[in-house]
């Protein structure tokens, strides 16, 4: 978490904006010394966890095609 004064947020602000956005942390404004605001990264919320991460993750191989070995199975 960061913290700056009022001054330099108006100084920086679209700059703050993509740094917040890229490190999800959030800073903190001061006037005077005394926090009175908060600059945070936006977050949608999800209705479904079903499918949040679709086309994020991939395999190095095919999850669905045979392999190669014998198995045996003992009772």
């Amino acid at each position: 978490m960061q913290v700056i004064k009022a001054s330099e947020f108006k100084a920086k602000c679209l700059h703050l904006m993509d740094v917040v956005n890229e490190t999800n942390e959030e800073i903190i404004i001061t006037k005077n010394g005394k926090p009175v605001s908060r600059l945070l990264p936006y977050k949608q919320r999800v209705d479904s966890l079903f499918g949040l991460h679709k086309g994020k993750l991939h395999s190095q191989d095919s999850l669905v095609d045979p392999v190669d070995e014998q198995w045996s199975v003992e009772e």
